[in-house]
């Protein structure tokens, strides 16, 4: 087994295929495959936040976001919104990656995938890594549970709200977002 890289040497790499790859405590791991409802919904996102936050703002699967671990970890959120800030940053980059010494995005979701192991990466372990780096908002979309859990960043921790059903999804980073849950899940 190789040594774990550190965020260099896997910035660094080359792979044989166009797959998809988080670093995780130092180890490339390729991403699970994505679920056509799963897409279609971070789709859906997409399309309303583009309503409401310029497009060089928007990431949708395109841009790491390095966490802090136990060793060199990056994250491809399904969606992000970027501050102007960070957005005019990441314009002179050659490659799209959030590194430590950038802002943070100002909000990341995450549409769970079916599984035990899913579900702990976005409601556990992304959880800590995104409070680890002062996202203001995160969003986790969970079509098995039929509901949105809203994460905002106040005081230094994470306030969760759960929402389901015909409650509205509401966002101290775009105010004006106006969709329920079922309509956010049903596309």
């Amino acid at each position: 087994m190789s040594p774990p890289l550190t965020l260099e040497q896997y910035l660094a790499q080359v792979w044989d295929d166009d797959r998809p790859r988080e670093l995780i405590a130092g180890v490339p791991t390729p991403m699970p495959p994505e679920s056509w409802r799963n897409a279609q919904i971070s789709t859906r996102l997409l399309l309303e936040l583009a309503r409401f936050v310029a497009p060089n703002q928007l990431s949708h699967k395109d841009v790491e976001l390095a966490v802090s671990g136990y060793r060199a970890q990056t994250r491809i959120p399904d969606l992000m919104v970027l501050s102007p800030q960070l957005a005019a940053v990441l314009q002179g980059q050659s490659r799209a990656i959030i590194v430590q010494d950038m802002p943070p995005p100002l909000l990341v979701v995450e549409v769970v995938l079916p599984g035990k192991e899913n579900a702990d990466r976005d409601y556990r372990y992304k959880r800590s890594e995104y409070a680890a780096r002062c996202i203001a908002e995160y969003w986790i979309v969970d079509p098995q549970r039929e509901q949105i859990t809203v994460l905002q960043w106040v005081d230094g921790f994470y306030e969760a709200m759960v929402r389901s059903g015909t409650d509205a999804l509401t966002s101290a980073v775009i105010p004006d977002f106006d969709l329920t849950v079922a309509q956010i899940l049903n596309p």
